[in-house]
């Protein structure tokens, strides 16, 4: 029998894993990127240990940095919590790990044969009995794999009713090198969240996500960020000072939980199914975890039933972690009553160091299926 051919919409992280799963237990695999080239935006991601155990089973072992302690201060530095790496290992498993997002692409791009991957073609459509229309034409697959974002043109033709919603906060973001590596940490205000997470080779990747409206841009987006925080906590102000380029993007998210991820032979993966606001860090590793689970049940008897398994399983799990991640935004950097911001602070100060560790532990102790190739079918 024929071996199987898959074809995946999207080069982003979710899409490439799907690649190397599929290819893992045995099937063709042809990827299709609009852009000329696999590459991402120069900024950072936390891989988690979920995350990191998806990775492992897909045979990909990226360099990351291992973060080995920190906290949650506020915006002078005082602390508020301390991060414990050792008690982190223990709740979670692995530690937790962060990479250039750059890297990350560069890494799951080169697990994957040249012939595979097709840059600068363009999907105009995708019909349920799985043939792609592009821009060069049309591809023929068993499978059809919708990794093409928040804004995925897939999805929109699929459920038409399901709507992307401002998450109430813009995230700036960048990736500076300094001589002195800070730890990693947290600070909380008043309508903000920075975050530091040292990378390797003395980089350090941070983001600011402010509570404010869509649509605000600034004429020089450096200067904005010298004027507000030049007193905030060393090493904010220098990790902005030391930024060659300073990313700024408002922050969305899929406001309507999908009925189902996948319609006849598509399934849908990624942001392009649960795309969710960024406050709990598992946009891309919950996208991680869909490429392991869809290529565990791609032997399936039937392309229909490794699709209804893939959906039962991950459907409940990403929504709910969607949102929690809605939670934590509104109980952290959306949070803007200062009264509540004291009394969160007061409140935090007071939980132990094994609590506030613990924090994401029931996400992070997923555990991945095992891909195994199928056997050999009889003719």
């Amino acid at each position: 029998m024929a071996q199987r051919h898959a074809v995946v919409v999207g080069g982003g992280i979710g899409g490439l894993a799907a690649a190397i799963g599929l290819r893992k237990v045995g099937w063709r695999v042809t990827v299709l990127e609009r852009a000329p080239e696999f590459a991402a935006i120069g900024a950072g991601i936390s891989l988690w240990p979920n995350a990191q155990r998806a990775l492992a089973e897909l045979g990909v072992e990226p360099r990351i940095s291992a973060q080995r302690g920190g906290g949650l201060v506020d915006w002078r530095g005082r602390r508020l919590a301390r991060w414990d790496a050792d008690l982190f290992v223990r709740s979670h498993g692995l530690p937790l790990g962060a990479i250039h997002r750059a890297s990350l692409i560069e890494t799951l791009r080169s697990a994957l044969p040249d012939e595979c991957l097709k840059t600068g073609v363009e999907v105009a459509s995708v019909e349920q009995n799985g043939v792609v229309h592009h821009s060069s034409g049309a591809i023929e697959a068993d499978l059809v794999v919708a990794a093409d974002g928040i804004n995925s043109p897939i999805r929109q033709a699929l459920f038409p009713s399901a709507r992307v919603a401002y998450s109430g906060g813009a995230a700036f973001r960048g990736i500076a090198k300094l001589s002195l590596k800070p730890t990693l940490s947290t600070t909380w205000a008043a309508g903000i969240e920075i975050g530091v997470l040292p990378l390797l080779d003395d980089e350090v990747y941070w983001w600011i996500s402010e509570a404010r409206p869509a649509g605000i841009r600034h004429d020089d987006v450096r200067a904005y960020l010298t004027a507000k925080y030049s007193r905030w906590h060393e090493p904010i102000p220098q990790l902005i000072d030391a930024t060659t380029e300073i990313l700024l993007h408002d922050t969305y998210h899929l406001a309507t939980p999908l009925p189902s991820y996948t319609r006849g032979r598509i399934a849908l993966l990624g942001d392009a199914a649960h795309a969710m606001p960024p406050f709990l860090g598992q946009g891309g590793c919950q996208a991680l975890e869909d490429a392991v689970v869809l290529a565990s049940h791609a032997n399936e008897s039937t392309v229909e039933e490794a699709l209804r398994r893939y959906d039962a399983e991950r459907r409940p799990r990403t929504q709910k972690v969607a949102r929690a991640s809605i939670q934590a935004g509104a109980s952290g950097p959306l949070l803007r009553n200062r009264t509540a911001v004291a009394l969160r602070a007061a409140f935090t100060q007071l939980l132990p160091a094994k609590v506030t560790t613990r924090v994401g532990a029931s996400v992070s102790r997923w555990q991945p299926p095992k891909l195994t190739p199928a056997r050999p079918r009889k003719p």
